[in-house]
């Protein structure tokens, strides 16, 4: 039985084993048994279920993971309803417990530990402790996205990144390349502790910095400027963050099952992809 208290169901279902077969059956001919059994063994860790969430179902759907670390301190509220999944019923929750709730509704015998209060100085080590086998790191605090990696370079473990911006995939090889530059050495040789008391403006130049400021899609430039003043955040579309979870899902899986996949900095731009020059119908032809 699986008992779900926060709506009062209680659901009958197969045994684990059994459960798992009949709910990948679908996932074979592209992820066969035994690369299934490998997946449900892994440890994955999310930093920032927010638009992170995407790529937490994703995964849970997929069965990439069998055991999570969630950690985020925020609260789902009305303005992330505009591009992650959950309803009004769920106001109030907080994201990581959401982003859990759904995912054992999809598997009820996943393993998912919650760090309610997010990652800082005090609580980062024991997020890693036990160790993880894939970080995804969907946070918007500089402290926490370098923490992160210094974290990741030291016990080898690798990191993929959406950025929700033309379809932006970071991959860190750390356990391949322990001593690989954080972020592809954006930054320089920044150090965590050097970013624990920045300002806003400080915040979003070193965002910038990260994100590369000369590819990123000009509306998205544009809206920097306007942060704390017309806009409460910079902007983000569900279209972006469903995009980013299925391509943390991709690389994660290839990764995992030792497919090619070295670190780098991919883009999907669907604004090149759908720009008609790209249509393999043009003109009627075939």
């Amino acid at each position: 039985m699986a008992w779900y208290p926060w709506s009062g169901r209680l659901v009958h279902v197969l045994p684990r084993e059994e459960f798992r077969l009949v709910r990948t059956d679908r996932n074979r001919g592209r992820i066969e048994r035994p690369e299934q059994r490998s997946l449900f063994g892994k440890r994955i860790g999310i930093i920032g279920p927010s638009v992170g969430n995407s790529a937490a179902l994703t995964f849970a759907l997929e069965g990439i993971g069998g055991a999570y670390r969630l950690a985020d301190f925020d609260d789902f509220g009305l303005s992330s309803l505009n591009r992650l999944r959950g309803g009004v019923h769920d106001l109030g929750v907080n994201k990581a417990v959401l982003s859990a709730r759904q995912m054992v509704e999809i598997d009820p015998y996943l393993d998912i530990e919650i760090q309610r209060d997010g990652l800082n100085p005090d609580t980062i080590e024991e997020f890693f402790r036990g160790g993880i086998d894939l970080l995804v790191e969907e946070c918007d605090t500089p402290w926490v996205k370098i923490a992160a990696r210094e974290y990741a370079g030291d016990l080898g473990i690798l990191i993929v990144m959406d950025c929700n911006d033309r379809g932006m995939l970071d991959v860190e090889r750390f356990d391949e390349e322990p001593d690989r530059p954080l972020l592809h050495g954006l930054l320089g040789d920044v150090k965590s502790v050097d970013l624990l008391e920045l300002g806003r403006r400080e915040k979003v130049e070193l965002i910038l910095a990260m994100v590369d400021a000369e590819r990123i899609n000009l509306e998205l430039a544009a809206s920097f400027g306007e942060l704390g003043r017309t806009l409460s955040s910079w902007p983000q579309l569900a279209s972006g963050v469903a995009l980013g979870g299925a391509l943390c899902g991709e690389a994660a899986r290839r990764i995992l099952l030792g497919q090619p996949c070295g670190s780098g900095r991919f883009y999907t731009d669907l604004d090149r992809q759908l720009h008609p020059s790209r249509n393999v119908y043009a003109g009627g032809a075939r």
